[in-house]
Parts: C-alpha cells; sequence; structure tokens
C-alpha cells in the first residue's frame, strides 16, 4: 500500500511511487489516448451521478454516450458554476461548468468494475478543510488499500472567476501496483469537490476546449491557503445537508459576539 503525506511546501513519497502536479502536455495527451476522462459535463445541477457513466442515466435522467462502466455512489453529486447558471461556488475548473462533490456521507465512491492500473488523477479544490482519496482493488471501497492520498487545503480565489471562492482546482495524481476498482474520494461535506477525473493515468487531462474560468497556468507549487471562513461549496441555500458537529454551538457564539454589531455577509453565500 501507498500514503502519500502532501503539503504544497514539502511532498514526502514512499518508494517506487510518483506525484504528478503538471498539467498534460499535447505528447502525452496523445500517449494517452486509452485513458478514461471523466469531466461531469452534461449532468444537471446537484443531480445524483449514479450510473451516467455506467450505461444508464444520473439521478434526473441525464444520459451520455461514455459508457466506461463507472458507476458513482448515491450522495455524489454534480454541481454547475454559479456563473453558467448553477449553484456552484468555485472557479477556474479544468473543464467548464461542472464538477463532483458530496452532501452526506464520508466520502463519494467511485466504481469501475473492469478496473484500471497504472496511474489516477484529478482536480480538485478544498480551500478551508483537507480531503483524502483511497484507492481499492475490489468495488464499494473494499479489499486492499492500494493507495492512500491525503489532500492538503488549497488557495481561496486563485483563479480569475467573478465569483466562485473554490478556485482554482488544482491537479493531482499518483502511479500506483495493481488493479484498482474503486476510489473514495473523502473530506468534509460540501467542502471539496472534484474534477477531471482521470483513469489509467498519474497526469490529470483537461478539456480540449476549456471554460474561460481555466487559470493559463495553474502552479505546481502555489502559497499556502489564506486563512477564510469555512465556506461551502454549494451557494443555494435551501439544499439539506448533514449539519457538522457543534454547529449549533458555534452559532451562538457568533449571535453573542456580534452582539450590537452589523452582520455583514459577501454578497452570495460561502459554499460550493
Amino acid at each position: 500500500m501507498t500514503t502519500f503525506n502532501f503539503s504544497w511546501q514539502h511532498v514526502s513519497l514512499a518508494a517506487g511511487a510518483t506525484l504528478s502536479l503538471a498539467l498534460l502536455s499535447p505528447v502525452e495527451k496523445a500517449a494517452q489516448a486509452a485513458t478514461i476522462l471523466l469531466d461531469f459535463e452534461g449532468l444537471q445541477n446537484l443531480e445524483p451521478i449514479n450510473s451516467f457513466y455506467n450505461g444508464g442515466t444520473g439521478g434526473f435522467g441525464s444520459t451520455t454516450s461514455q459508457n466506461f462502466g463507472v458507476e458513482f455512489s448515491q450522495n455524489s453529486l454534480a454541481i454547475i458554476d454559479q456563473d453558467a447558471g448553477g449553484t456552484g461556488n468555485f472557479g477556474g475548473e479544468p473543464s467548464a461548468d461542472t464538477i463532483a462533490f458530496f452532501l452526506t456521507g464520508n466520502a463519494a465512491v467511485m466504481d469501475v468494475a473492469d478496473g484500471f492500473d497504472t496511474g489516477f488523477s484529478f482536480f480538485y479544490s478544498a480551500i478551508n478543510r483537507p480531503g483524502i482519496v483511497n484507492v481499492y482493488d475490489e468495488l464499494g471501497g473494499t479489499g486492499n488499500l492500494l493507495a492512500s492520498i491525503d489532500l492538503p487545503q488549497t488557495p481561496f480565489e486563485g483563479a480569475p472567476d467573478p465569483t466562485g471562492q473554490f478556485s482554482p482546482l488544482l491537479p493531482f495524481g499518483i502511479s500506483f501496483d495493481g488493479i484498482a476498482r474503486s476510489v473514495d474520494f473523502g473530506g468534509t461535506i460540501d467542502r471539496i469537490g472534484f474534477d477531471n477525473i482521470t483513469l489509467g493515468s498519474k497526469t490529470p487531462e483537461t478539456n480540449p476546449t476549456p471554460g474561460p474560468d481555466l487559470p493559463p497556468n495553474i502552479p505546481t507549487d502555489p502559497q499556502p491557503p489564506i486563512p477564510v471562513p469555512v465556506p461551502p461549496i454549494i451557494v443555494s441555500p435551501d439544499v439539506e445537508r448533514v449539519p457538522e458537529p457543534g454547529s449549533a454551538v458555534a452559532i451562538l457564539l457568533g449571535l453573542t459576539a456580534m452582539s450590537g454589531a452589523i452582520f455583514r455577509r459577501d454578497r452570495k453565500a460561502q459554499s460550493l
């Protein structure tokens, strides 16, 4: 099993494992033609991904011709950038305008029935809470753990985006031994988002026609994230989310501290 403890200032890798933070070059892209790219475009805002990439439909009935034999757990959701008419508080996504996230449970699970090897990569944003990704050799996040990746916080509003705070999404990739059949994408609900999941390559792919939000050069050695309040990814206030422990106490303390003061909010709710 390979374990990665990663920060934007220091990288520690087990022997024989490699990590990539670089965007795919045109030459590499041609060589990786057999890889599978999941960019979540074609799904509706807040639609469960479900069997969208498995010859079926998303939770709202969306379909695609891309049948990769990939199934997502029911808590895995798509969300569209607010700038494109959705409720997503993110920007700088590698392929506009949809990413994946989750509102319940500890992780969103991706099953690949036929399995994949060589490598695995993705883009992600987590501006105030770290995440974790685990790769297994059986379906449903079971079997042997092939790799475990600690995801650090990412920069806050780092890409030129009109409204998104979870911005930009940064590339992350690994290689591993064995055949992987499931991946769980973990972290805090509504505080981490993923895009352009690439199977079969440690180098994440970008859409050949990325949206205008994509920064021209994503830094491979970005600065530490700026401390910020804890915003969620989702902007819409009417979507149910599992409350975090101690949230009621935090609200009461906040209201007490604001007594006699003007409560000011950003022009949009802080969430994905």
